[in-house]
């Protein structure tokens, strides 16, 4: 097996005495769909800005190809994030929107970052929305562009935090679809933190789902084996949305 394009070692999260996971690991293969999962206040987003660099870990480390997490201080970035809410600056049109990374980072003439939003935009089926406010965009349309805005750097890799929050059934669907068609053509490696389970079953090629009580990770691999085939009835009531069973202090997490 190829190096992990993402590895994390020992890591331990929180603030002050507030411990959100402790000494926890796992790998990120390039070219996944890897979700981070867990209940509500288990850490997901907080993990998901410790692995964009918008944190520091307490312990542990996290390393992206190779070499440390990014600061926001340092360098050009590696990898593209969209943000729950979409962060589209309201002031600005989407175009401006999509240009702003490039002409923060990239210093390309006018024409070439006119020609690089555009292509993004047709890229998430945007093409005609250059010239609008993100106010005249629907949810779904919000998250698509936040996604070609993540990606005008051209990275290998996106980070995205609920994808389908808020979203109606159909935009949900056609955003599954987006994401599957980004990872297929362009060997995208996506690292999203969801808890819409038929996207989970859907797009996800292994997951981490963390727990709060225990502050680590409850079980790793891939959803629909863990949702089939777990014998840790935590596992299985949060793949399955079945009510809770009592298990014993000695039962151990499963990599399935």
């Amino acid at each position: 097996m190829n190096a992990p394009l993402i590895t994390v070692k020992d890591l331990t999260m929180g603030w002050g005495d507030l411990i959100l996971l402790e000494d926890v690991s796992f790998e990120i293969q390039r070219g996944e769909i890897f979700a981070i999962l867990g209940a509500s206040g288990c850490g997901k987003s907080t993990l998901l800005r410790y692995l964009t660099g918008l944190d520091e870990p307490m312990a542990g480390s996290i390393r992206i190809e190779g070499v440390g997490a990014p600061t926001l201080e340092v360098g050009r970035p590696a990898f593209g994030v969209m943000f729950q809410s979409g962060a589209l600056f309201g002031s600005m049109t989407v175009g401006e929107n999509l240009a702003l990374p490039l002409n923060e980072w990239a210093r390309l003439p006018p024409a070439a970052v006119s020609a690089i939003v555009r292509a993004k935009l047709r890229l998430v089926g945007l093409q005609d929305s250059e010239h609008q406010q993100p106010s005249e965009l629907s949810g779904g349309m919000k998250k698509r562009a936040a996604i070609a805005r993540a990606m005008t750097l051209e990275p290998d890799l996106i980070f995205l935090d609920e994808p389908s929050s808020g979203l109606d059934p159909v935009s949900a669907v056609e955003l599954d679809e987006l994401i599957l068609t980004l990872n297929a053509d362009l060997g995208l490696t996506v690292v999203l933190v969801t808890h819409e389970l038929p996207s989970i079953f859907k797009i996800a090629t292994r997951c981490v789902l963390l727990d709060r009580p225990t502050r680590s990770i409850l079980a790793w691999g891939d959803p629909r084996l863990l949702r089939d085939e777990s014998d840790l009835s935590e596992v299985h009531h949060f793949f399955n949305r079945t009510s809770p069973e009592h298990t014993g202090p000695g039962r151990e997490r499963k990599d399935v």
